[in-house]
């Protein structure tokens, strides 16, 4: 699921998500939450420019964040605020993208 700008209607419907809590400046894989709960939204505050795009994986751990895990959505190199939206059952793990020297600065708000 790619995830898109952050508008206050989308589609004919009101955008209401919003988060409890907030997690800063993510630069490497981080686990957010290790419980169930909700994803809100993704802030891109800093590009890699040229990177790959990060990740907002359903997991609990950053070790079980791989490639079997679930992906909730890419997150765009593209400074700006995204709404995901989206329940997670395991927890949130955030994986920034990188393009091998740097890698995105990412804020996070949850429930």
């Amino acid at each position: 699921m790619a995830i898109t700008p952050n508008p206050s209607v989308q589609n004919g419907a009101l955008i209401t998500a919003q988060g409890q809590k907030t997690f800063t400046n993510i630069t490497t894989k981080t686990a957010v939450k290790s419980t169930t709960g909700r994803i809100a939204k993704v802030n891109v505050i800093t590009a890699a420019t040229g990177s790959n795009p990060g990740s907002v994986y359903d997991a609990a751990t950053t070790a079980s964040a791989t490639g079997s895990a679930t992906i909730l959505a890419s997150i765009p190199d593209t400074i700006g605020s995204y709404t995901i939206d989206m329940p997670v059952f395991n927890g949130i793990v955030i994986a920034p993208g990188t393009n091998g020297t740097a890698s995105q600065t990412i804020a996070v708000s949850y429930i």
